[in-house]
């Protein structure tokens, strides 16, 4: 009908006389009679449209005519639009279409209630500095790529296929910032250059550029604590420029006797030195060649923050943070409580027979830690680009306060401190001191923490050679399998031995004051194959330490060729714990300590496998009896051992033989977990349940 317009709205009685039902015998026509009918057709839909306009009644006078002139009651190919709409609006083609329609709306909205549902239940992925161990390099002694003796960029750049092969993802550099190397490069001279005996900036950026092509993460260390008193402002500070005079610690002294307290330095002799050009003493924790910062200076704390910033900028993945418990002092500068009240006062001490109440932990040290980390998460917020941060602070029986670096439920600091317990392990080498160390940290890491473990480092003997080269094993067995990221010093994973260092050839600071604190012996070049200086340095005859003698067989390329060697089994370890979800994330429960062995188990709610781990640090041969833990059906399989040849073993659990120094890694299956038993002690970061009907791990 029409309102006025021209346009003509169809209406189920409204007839279209153009079409004509055809019967079986005119389809059978000649192709000639088709072609004109159909051009009679088309004239015919002409006319038919005219008609149809020009009949209908604005009054609906002629509605019935039209009514009683329409037949058709099937759709054709060629319809025109309004006659489409006519056939779409009835209820044989309406439903279906609104069916199909709020069918597809319901499956969008169920997907998306699905979707999540499983991001909410699902637990956070492990961050890359979770999914790896870390692997510390000592960038003198790693790989001299240019002949002078000393390893380089270029050498670490040649080597990135050794973090590959081991299956890690995170490594920590130690200093390679320009320094007169006093003491290695921790007496910084220049924060935001590299030295020259390293390489170049440039240098730099080709291995940071080249570590996240092959997916690594690079970690530098950070130094606040001091500086070089060849820094430029020292130099300053001393000539008591009016921005940074008090950039430094410095106190009114004698010349003669320059000892305002009896604080020590950690090298020893008197933590102040005389400055003839300023004419007052100066603090230094550690060399009289490394004056300690004063942090309670803002400007001071906006230099450092300034420092990171450039690094980050740069493109680094985090730092780990050194000596952060002595970043600030107790004003007062009073003298320390001697650990001997028998002493009198003015005796001067070790580092050791003080109370480092004054000079170590003080108030306003985790605020200025918080501020570094705030600025770290301002460059993490860049997807997939997390910047980690881990303290190093020695705290020994005072485990509370490293604690602490954690942060607070509700202010982070570190993603973990490094714990150093493990490095007491040759003290007392038996399952149940094992235990202790282990339990020492995981009963007193706050809740929903991750923790760390570490054998050894620049700073302390290697572990082959403290706890005896059997041992290697079982300890690398140890690290890989406990819950949380372990830390491999260089060569660790090939059983790297300290060296013997003739006195005319030491060159650590330390070993000058007191030859047995020397820290060369675990320092010397990289065994990488049985050429000549051990692959370290193949272009000249010169390394800055000797390379230890037994490199011929201890060595990378040698242990690769290996099956049952050291290196292989490292490896082996590594994939199986990015493998296996319980030894990523699953709970952990000790289960046996004695003078022998120490055994725990990993395991998964909703997996059904789990691991027992079996190690002997004794000194004998033994057979362990685990049928008193129900949860362990009676047969278990040997996944590894290192002992060659025991893999793919089956063992009772009654009777679970191990000799000295080895290592058994066991599966298991069975429906009950050991860490819901009411008397169980199990430690878990984050609680995950997995549900393999959907392959999906959630929180539970």
């Amino acid at each position: 009908m029409t309102n006025g317009n021209d346009f003509v709205e169809l209406e189920e009685c409204i007839s279209n006389p153009g079409f004509t039902e055809r019967g079986a015998e005119e389809s059978r026509d000649s192709t000639e009679k088709n072609r004109g009918t159909t051009e009679e057709n088309r004239e015919s839909t002409e006319e038919t449209r005219d008609s149809t306009a020009s009949s209908v009644d604005p009054t609906g006078g002629g509605q019935q005519d039209a009514c009683n002139e329409y037949t058709q009651i099937k759709p054709y190919a060629g319809m025109p639009k309004e006659v489409l709409l006519l056939y779409s609006s009835q209820a044989r083609y309406r439903v279906p279409r609104q069916i199909l329609f709020w069918l597809l709306i319901l499956c969008v909205l169920a997907l998306v209630a699905l979707t999540i549902t499983v991001i909410a239940l699902s637990p956070p992925c492990l961050g890359w500095w979770r999914a790896s161990p870390l692997y510390q390099i000592y960038p003198r002694s790693f790989r001299d790529s240019d002949g002078d003796g000393v390893g380089d960029l270029k050498g670490i750049i040649e080597q990135l296929s050794h973090f590959e092969y081991l299956n890690i993802k995170s490594v920590w550099i130690s200093p390679f910032y320009r320094s007169p190397m006093r003491d290695f490069g921790y007496d910084v001279e220049d924060f935001r250059e590299v030295d020259p005996v390293f390489g170049t900036m440039q240098d730099f950026e080709e291995l940071l550029a080249q570590m996240h092509n092959r997916g690594l993460k690079l970690i530098m260390d950070f130094i606040p604590n001091h500086t070089s008193d060849r820094h430029r402002w020292f130099n300053l500070s001393r000539s008591r420029d009016e921005h940074y005079k008090d950039y430094y610690l410095w106190t009114d002294c004698n010349a003669t006797a320059p000892r305002p307290n009896n604080w020590v330095s950690v090298f020893g002799n008197s933590s102040w030195t005389y400055d003839e050009v300023r004419g007052q003493c100066y603090l230094h924790q550690f060399l009289k060649e490394q004056p300690d910062l004063n942090f309670r200076n803002p400007h001071v704390r906006r230099e450092m923050i300034d420092i990171l910033k450039f690094w980050l900028e740069k493109g680094v993945d985090g730092f780990r943070m050194a000596a952060v418990k002595r970043l600030l002092e107790a004003s007062h500068l009073r003298s320390e409580p001697l650990t001997d009240p028998s002493k009198p006062p003015e005796a001067f001490p070790s580092q050791w027979e003080l109370h480092h109440d004054y000079t170590t932990s003080q108030l306003g040290l985790h605020q200025l830690l918080q501020e570094w980390r705030a600025e770290m998460d301002v460059y993490s917020r860049e997807p997939g680009r997390y910047r980690f941060m881990v303290t190093e602070s020695y705290d020994h029986e005072e485990v509370d306060k490293t604690m602490m670096y954690y942060g607070s439920p509700l202010v982070k600091e570190s993603d973990f401190p490094f714990n150093f317990y493990l490095l007491d392990l040759p003290r007392n080498p038996s399952g149940l001191w094992v235990q202790h160390l282990v339990l020492l940290w995981m009963s007193n890491m706050p809740a929903g923490r991750w923790p760390n473990w570490v054998v050894g480092n620049h700073d302390n003997g290697r572990i082959a050679s403290s706890a005896g080269r059997g041992y290697t094993r079982v300890i690398n067995m140890l690290m890989l399998t406990l819950p949380g990221t372990p830390t491999t010093y260089y060569g660790e994973e090939i059983g790297m031995e300290n060296i013997n260092i003739p006195h005319s050839q030491i060159q650590d600071p330390a070993g000058k004051y007191n030859l047995s604190a020397g820290r060369d012996p675990q320092r010397s070049p990289m065994q990488w194959t049985g050429d000549m200086n051990a692959g370290f340095n193949n272009v000249t005859n010169a390394t800055w330490l000797p390379v230890h003698p037994d490199y011929s067989s201890v060595n990378v390329e040698t242990q690769k060729a290996d099956s049952g060697s050291v290196l292989a089994q490292y490896r082996l370890l590594s994939l199986l714990r990015q493998s296996e979800l319980p030894l990523q994330r699953g709970w952990f429960c000790p289960v046996h300590a004695d003078t022998n062995v120490f055994s725990f188990l990993r395991e998964l709610d909703g997996l059904d496998r789990a691991f027992l781990v079996l190690l002997n640090f004794g000194k004998e041969a033994t057979v362990t009896d685990l049928s008193a833990v129900a949860e362990l059906p009676d047969w278990l399989t040997v996944v590894m051992s290192t002992a060659p040849g025991a893999g793919g073993r089956r063992l009772h659990k009654a009777s679970l033989p191990s000799e000295a120094g080895e290592g058994l890694v066991l599966q298991y299956s069975s429906g009950w977990r050991y860490h819901a038993r009411p008397d169980a002690r199990c430690f878990v970061s984050e609680k995950a349940c997995y549900l393999g009907v959907v392959n999906l791990l959630y929180k539970c």
